[in-house]
């Protein structure tokens, strides 16, 4: 998981600190030069990293006016932890992360003492702190990162009680809620060895919630932080999936929100057809350098590609995927080569089952044109595997393109009605059978089929447009 500037608090197992409020006379409530400083947050969620330092060049000076420096060395370091996810296990540039970071630290702590009323410095440092534990939960220093933990909740409360508005530091603050309260037991109990006060998930959400809506730094900092709480912990994938979508439009640049997304219909959705067209468009747009880290984002899309062709049963394009990301000289992210090579291996190892290597042969075949060759492979796994329902569909497209309407319709039903279909070969039986019944005057089936072609689980949208399209034509308005 991902912490940046909003995610202030999800490191719970911490000590708890007492902080001194300042005389109220010596407060300062709010945050400054925020319409520079969010400029500045986009084009790092952009991923535009060359554009950061010509935004915050102008309110990071040391001229009157000037914006706070922790403010601008806190944003420096944000702009670096988002550059290390083109290839976030690479460590080589972590010396040079931690003494950024380190420093940002010690010159937000440094404001809190110098203006131990102003509610700005103590948001900085827990944002300061935050930059650091964000990597340090990525390189497993877990009680390193507990420290850091406890500095930012004390000094993130320290800032709402200076400003209880100040909503940027709520977020933070709501995220402590909601993980101390959805912690498991284990946690729980460190949680309470350290003297630290427990959670409340529901409380904790609506903390979160606020804070985005009213935020003026974090906004889609806070969007991406509430898609991994709405997908893993809340079960709401499609809420998480639409948070992703609407980040990807904004930030189109990035590809983590395009990776989110295709992670979230994998994962959480089960939906390899919808992840397979997410990972194609992805590598697409690597192919013609529309998003950062072209060469690693390929990589990892081919790989996505890669694992959803296996599962949807087009194993011998998925070799060439996986064959691809480890070919020799080919840049990957550190890691990606080795689950490569485990899914390599799985494939060949489908690729050896007779019956599954002659379907495929058979669909190419039918892809090709060549339909004798089809009939002869497909029929000798229908042989070896009778039940098989992908080969029972490829089986029913051999004969729509012979022209046998009636023996396909009859092998499409049985698709459609076995428990056994997977969701993308039901969903384009339902459309082939509707158009072969319409073709033969059984419209009311047809009208059926179209309809449950359109809500289909991983319906691929052409085959959802092509299905309304026959809808508007055949069902007359009431």
């Amino acid at each position: 998981m991902r912490i940046t500037l909003g995610l202030a608090a999800a490191c719970s197992g911490c000590l708890a600190t007492v902080l001194l409020a300042a005389p109220p006379a010596a407060q300062r409530r709010g945050l400054t030069h925020t319409s520079q400083l969010a400029a500045a947050y986009d084009a790092i969620l952009d991923a535009d990293f060359h554009r950061v330092p010509a935004l915050l060049a102008p309110v990071c000076g040391t001229g009157p006016g000037s914006a706070p420096p922790a403010a601008c060395h806190v944003m420096d370091v944000v702009s670096r932890w988002w550059q290390l996810q083109g290839d976030p296990l690479n460590r080589q540039g972590d010396a040079e992360f931690e003494r950024r970071a380190n420093a940002a630290i010690a010159e937000a702590e440094a404001w809190t003492v110098a203006e131990p009323g102003t509610a700005e410095a103590w948001f900085y440092a827990g944002a300061a702190y935050s930059t650091r534990v964000q990597w340090r939960v990525l390189r497993g220093q877990r009680l390193a990162a507990a420290r850091d933990g406890k500095r930012i909740k004390d000094t993130l409360e320290q800032a709402l009680e200076l400003d209880p508005d100040m909503h940027d530091a709520w977020f933070g603050i709501g995220l402590y809620h909601y993980y101390a309260g959805v912690a498991p037991v284990a946690a729980k109990m460190l949680r309470w060895l350290l003297l630290l006060p427990g959670g409340d998930r529901e409380m904790g959400l609506r903390e979160m919630l606020r804070a985005r809506d009213g935020s003026q730094l974090l906004r889609d900092e806070a969007d991406y932080q509430l898609h991994t709480l709405y997908a893993w912990y809340e079960h709401r994938p499609e809420e998480a999936l639409a948070i992703v979508r609407r980040l990807q439009a904004s930030h189109a640049h990035n590809p983590v929100f395009a990776q989110a997304a295709a992670e979230i219909e994998d994962v959480h959705l089960s939906d390899y057809a919808s992840s397979l067209r997410s990972w194609q468009a992805l590598l697409a747009d690597a192919g013609a350098g529309r998003v950062a880290w072209p060469e690693m984002t390929a990589a990892r899309a081919r790989l996505g590609v890669a694992t959803q062709l296996d599962r949807l049963a087009e194993t011998d394009l998925a070799l060439e995927h996986l064959r691809a990301v480890l070919a020799p000289g080919t840049p990957s992210p550190a890691g990606l080569g080795a689950t490569a090579k485990r899914r390599l291996a799985e494939a060949l190892d489908r690729m050896k089952s007779p019956g599954y290597r002659l379907s495929i042969e058979g669909w190419r075949a039918l892809e090709r044109g060549d339909t004798a060759a089809a009939a002869q492979a497909l029929d000798r796994a229908r042989a070896l595997a009778p039940a098989d329902q992908v080969t029972r569909y490829r089986r029913a497209r051999l004969l729509l393109a012979q022209r046998n309407d009636a023996a396909a319709i009859e092998v499409l039903e049985g698709v459609i009605a076995s428990p056994g279909t997977p969701p993308h070969v039901y969903a384009a039986a339902c459309l082939d059978a509707a158009h072969a019944h319409e073709r033969h005057g059984g419209i009311a089936r047809a009208i059926e089929l179209y309809e449950l072609t359109v809500v289909a689980f991983g319906v691929d949208p052409r085959a959802k447009n092509s299905a309304q399209r026959a809808l508007a034509r055949l069902v007359k308005p009431a």
